[in-house]
């Protein structure tokens, strides 16, 4: 039973981060991030209300949840990535992503904006990532939660498991 809630949880596994990343994962892992919003938008454009409320696994988030998360999240993100190119080494800011998720405007909050927020967001910030120059691509910022210094390429990579995972999350909830 705990096996297959893991399963639910991490549909597509963990991140697992390549021993070596070159310059063609970093572009696959670019495109992932340039294509999450056209196929979050095709999975869900036509869902109902009650479509939107259905989780991918028991007490997990509803499909509102995920895509009101992932603009969270992804917001966050592009803002570390900014944050890392133009301070040495920052120390990032966390934020309790599951308090975020019983907020308002993600637990039943038209998935709309979120869409509008991702499309927009991931068209600069892929603009963004495929500007990096190798120097910036190895610029650090660090996660106070476990003290970890993390280079932008593996926060690239990070990303792009992001939007799999949560492409998947959606996708289960629908065959829900």
């Amino acid at each position: 039973m705990e096996k297959d809630i893991e399963k639910l949880k991490y549909p597509i596994g963990k991140f697992q981060k390549p021993q070596n990343v070159d310059k063609i994962q970093i572009e696959e892992w670019i495109k992932t991030i340039e294509e999450f919003p056209d196929k979050v938008n095709n999975e869900v454009k036509n869902l109902t209300e009650k479509e939107l409320e259905k989780r991918y696994r028991p007490n997990g988030w509803t499909i509102y949840q995920v895509i009101n998360h992932c603009a969270d999240s992804h917001m966050n993100s592009l803002i570390r990535f900014k944050l890392t190119l133009t301070e040495e080494t920052p120390t990032i800011k966390p934020y309790f992503e599951n308090l975020w998720a019983e907020l308002s405007d993600s637990k039943n909050y038209p998935v709309e904006s979120s869409l509008k927020i991702l499309a927009g967001l991931h068209e600069r910030w892929v603009h963004l990532m495929e500007n990096l120059t190798e120097i910036e691509l190895e610029k650090e910022f660090i996660h106070p939660e476990n003290k970890e210094k993390v280079s932008l390429k593996t926060n690239i990579g990070i990303y792009a498991w992001h939007c799999k995972h949560h492409l998947a999350h959606i996708i289960s909830a629908k065959q829900n």
